[in-house]
């Protein structure tokens, strides 16, 4: 059933009330806590390159106190063990009986601070939970909470003692971003405020609100010419001269699921190509990997996604439903 004008614009207003109570401490931060929120109600996860400071925990514990949903924060190490993800049974001599002992993952927000810090094998025990929504601990399967999202940081690569994060697990983050540091004036107000704003924070939705925002984006009218749109500017990745790797299906299928919401967002039951030149960056950048050449140019990830943005024709025609 196609979402309706007012049930988006009520929609919107929901998704801006729970963006307000996060800047309550994200000051001036608005661009990240809205591709945050957006993110969860996806069903998304967001990866973070940024420096110590700039309020990465901060932003993933207003997110669930807004929203009254569990936050857990695992602090990955070279020395952690997957166990310590995932969760691990242990046998109880009273009852002559394994018990499962849930790990840091069993949580709806999860951060996963410095994930690049880990070795493989404790990173790929994230790669079941992003995907399917479950663990296997033992030959049992355990489901995972639901709002469920995994907002996890990590150090620039060109740090001591960080290991990359392969591609299947990059492709697993629907937007990869940085905070950045905040404006003069807004760093002012954040040490006057100090941590009253913490305590300000309140609940705004409930978790079952997140799931029906998530129902309902799935309904934002996707129009054919805007699905061609969308898929052409990811297979012209693959084709780039500038890269080596270019974006999966997953890319495309990542970038009309957030389209969907950021037009709920705006008030709106349909996708424009507006909307798809806005988020691509967001959702495109992490999932290509450039040549030497590309490297040695100094051209990043996002200047040649607007290269491909600003080569492919944008579909002109009706994109509402029924015209």
């Amino acid at each position: 059933m196609a979402l309706t004008r007012e049930e988006a614009q009520r929609n919107a207003a929901i998704m801006s009330r729970i963006c307000d109570n996060i800047e309550i401490v994200m000051l001036g931060k608005r661009q990240v806590v809205e591709l945050t929120v957006m993110a969860l109600i996806c069903g998304g996860h967001i990866l973070l390159e940024d420096v110590p400071g700039v309020g990465k925990t901060t932003l993933v514990s207003a997110l669930a106190k807004s929203i009254r949903c569990g936050f857990n924060r695992i602090q990955f190490t070279p020395d952690i063990m997957p166990s310590d993800v995932t969760g691990f049974s242990i046998f109880n001599q009273k009852t002559r009986e394994f018990e499962f002992r849930p790990g840091a993952i069993m949580s709806n927000l999860v951060l996963a601070d410095e994930i690049n810090r880990a070795s493989a094998k404790t990173q790929s025990s994230l790669l079941e939970a992003m995907e399917e929504r479950h663990v296997t601990v033992d030959s049992k399967t355990y489901r995972l909470k639901e709002p469920f999202m995994v907002m996890a940081t990590q150090n620039p690569l060109e740090s001591y003692g960080t290991y990359p994060l392969p591609e299947a697990q990059i492709d697993r983050f629907l937007i990869k971003m940085a905070i950045g540091y905040p404006d003069f004036i807004e760093e002012v107000k954040m040490i006057h405020l100090g941590d009253r704003g913490k305590k300000a924070i309140r609940p705004v939705v409930t978790g079952d609100d997140v799931l029906r925002l998530r129902s309902d984006a799935e309904n934002v009218f996707v129009s054919v010419p805007m699905e061609k749109y969308i898929v052409e500017i990811v297979k012209a990745t693959r084709n780039s001269a500038d890269l080596s790797l270019g974006s999966s299906p997953r890319g495309s299928i990542s970038l009309m699921r957030m389209c969907r919401v950021y037009a709920m967002y705006q008030g709106r039951e349909y996708v424009l190509p507006d909307d798809v030149r806005y988020l691509a960056p967001f959702i495109l950048a992490h999932r290509i990997t450039r040549n030497h050449d590309a490297k040695a140019a100094g051209r990043t990830p996002e200047m040649i996604i607007d290269q491909i943005l600003g080569s492919i024709a944008v579909p002109v025609g009706e994109y509402t439903l029924g015209d």
